[in-house]
């Protein structure tokens, strides 16, 4: 038994023990993580229930596929990225969603009007991005309360979210719930994975370099490796880390996503609400909207761009304009992508390109297939 734990912590440990269903197993582990005292006596107790919850996920979640997932949760990706709308349920989602995109939407003032994913497209700055409303995000979702585990894969496969508020309705709160739910599902919103790089021996144990970024020794992380099966090889660490971010970097199921912050009904709430928001959650992008007089809709279309980390790319073949519409690419692609993107073959037979625009310092300038054209620029690729 751990020492200094609290009575609450080990009624919650003897229900884990006495359950006998998946289920009752979760919400046992969930209070025990938040029964246990936290400070640096526990945090190795708290790795290890938080792993136990990661395993007992992976299996709920097998479970589920093998039974076939539920309807209507699994939406093909289209368009340049896919963002979730994600909110508590009566937050204005389902008329932020028909709003932004005209997408058939069944609107009803009543929590749980939506009970499937519902997709639309979105035009914008010349492509389409799929925006994808999900069933709301309530206590407990993340343990698999109602279909939470679907909805949680759901939110993992996408690029990136959209989260909505209710501006009427104490935001703040529903944002602190939602980003629980998240965070407890292994969904770490707008951080990223710490710098990290494991790379697998055979034999030789562990070899740790930057030891001087680890918040706790280097017995303990290498108990972590051990916990996920690696007994040998070279961790580099390039930032400062605690033990709880080395854990959840080497979780697979582990998910980094970019979010931003729509607060509906703006024509309710003061200015400063807002402000207070931002003040609260420095890490998000807050944009008030109002779905009948259309305020903020605009500034919100412009953000979605923005987090879904794309670039538009124009091409053309020699002697002729740009051609219409553009290609829509990851930030970092290249001009070879811009190849593959047109045609394998393309690609295959790729010689050079010349680019128009901000990432050369002259317009037609020759580059070669590891050039990063920028948001806009113009590509013509010349083929052997």
């Amino acid at each position: 038994m751990p020492t200094n734990v609290t009575y609450e912590y080990i009624k919650a440990e003897e229900e884990y023990h006495n359950a006998s269903t998946d289920r009752e197993r979760m919400q046992a582990l969930e209070k025990m993580l938040t029964a246990v005292p936290k400070h640096k006596g526990t945090e190795k107790l708290i790795l290890q229930i938080k792993r136990k919850i990661t395993k007992l996920k992976k299996e709920m979640e097998a479970k589920e596929a093998k039974k076939g997932g539920g309807k209507g949760f699994n939406i093909r990706k289209e368009g340049a990225a896919q963002i979730v709308l994600v909110g508590q349920p009566n937050a204005g989602k389902s008329s932020l969603l028909q709003k932004l995109t005209n997408a058939d939407v069944e609107v009803g003032n009543y929590p749980f009007t939506t009970v499937d994913l519902i997709p639309g497209m979105l035009k914008t700055h010349d492509i389409q991005i799929q925006l994808v409303e999900v069933p709301g995000i309530i206590e407990g979702v993340s343990s698999g309360k109602g279909m939470g585990l679907q909805l949680m894969s759901s939110i993992r496969t996408s690029d990136a979210l959209l989260i909505v508020l209710d501006g009427s309705n104490e935001p703040a709160r529903q944002l602190r719930s939602i980003l629980f739910e998240l965070d407890r599902g292994g969904i770490k919103i707008n951080r990223r994975r710490p710098d990290i790089e494991v790379q697998k021996h055979v034999t030789g144990g562990i070899e740790i370099v930057g030891k001087g970024h680890i918040e706790g020794s280097v017995k303990d992380v290498k108990e972590i490796f051990t916990d996920f099966r690696i007994t040998s090889g070279r961790v580099v660490i390039r930032e400062d880390v605690t033990l709880t971010e080395i854990q959840e970097a080497l979780e697979e199921s582990t998910a980094y996503k970019r979010a931003i912050v729509a607060v509906t009904k703006g024509d309710m709430y003061a200015p400063s609400l807002i402000e207070e928001l931002r003040r609260e959650f420095p890490r998000f992008s807050f944009f008030p909207v109002c779905i009948y007089t259309e305020q903020g809709l605009d500034a919100l279309k412009d953000e979605v761009y923005v987090v879904a980390d794309i670039k538009r790319v124009f091409t053309k073949s020699p002697g002729e304009k740009p051609a219409y519409p553009p290609v829509a690419l990851k930030k970092g692609a290249t001009v070879l992508d811009v190849a593959k993107k047109v045609h394998k073959s393309i690609a295959k037979n790729f010689k050079y390109a010349k680019v128009w625009g901000t990432s050369v310092k002259f317009d037609a300038q020759r580059v070669g297939e590891d050039h990063v054209p920028n948001d806009g620029d113009t590509v013509e690729i010349h083929i052997k």
